[in-house]
């Protein structure tokens, strides 16, 4: 078969000298390097064949009317999830003070009461002072804040006239009337 040349081994080793080098670098000034790619950014374009450019480093920063809109709906949610809860809460304390002696009664299904099958019996029976129906109305407002988010995104794009988000915007608002009114009725 094959033999081992032991002298191979030998040569190979010999002939590897390893010479390390250390470069040194200069130290450069680090803002005159921030200066200039601002002044890149600024003033970089991009050519291609067939009169195509694109413009490069365009930062992408958002109007101030955006920046409004997101301020506005994030403080929207925010509260509006606080305040539904705080509802639902005191709702439920108030149920668990009348009710904290009553046995569970399990054994028979017993459908909603028919004044909480509508939103207009709901916030009846909340103002009337029912424990159920304060919880029934955080609900109702737990649901109802994404609806008014939703339209008052519809109100922003269309005074901005981005007619391609209003489209997007109404099928999201037609989806979420027609999954409430559809059970309703």
């Amino acid at each position: 078969m094959y033999k081992f040349n032991s002298s191979f081994r030998r040569t190979l080793l010999a002939q590897l000298d390893i010479e390390v080098i250390t470069p040194t670098l200069q130290q450069e000034d680090i803002d005159s390097n921030i200066k200039q790619l601002k002044e890149q950014r600024t003033s970089a374009v991009t050519q291609f064949p067939n009169s195509c450019e694109i413009v490069t480093n365009k930062s992408v920063t958002k109007t101030l009317s955006e920046q409004q809109l997101e301020y506005l709906l994030s403080k929207f949610l925010k509260y509006g999830v606080l305040i539904a809860s705080f509802v639902v809460l005191m709702g439920g304390i108030l149920y668990l003070i009348h009710h904290r002696d009553e046995p569970a009664g399990y054994h028979f299904f017993q459908a909603e009461p028919s004044e909480f099958r509508s939103p207009l019996g709901v916030v009846t029976a909340a103002l009337s002072g029912s424990d159920r129906g304060i919880i029934q109305l955080g609900l109702l407002l737990l649901i109802a804040i994404p609806i008014v988010r939703v339209l008052i995104s519809l109100l922003t794009f269309l005074l901005q006239r981005e007619f391609i988000y209003v489209i997007i915007t109404l099928l999201v608002l037609s989806s979420l009337i027609y999954s409430l009114v559809g059970a309703y009725y």
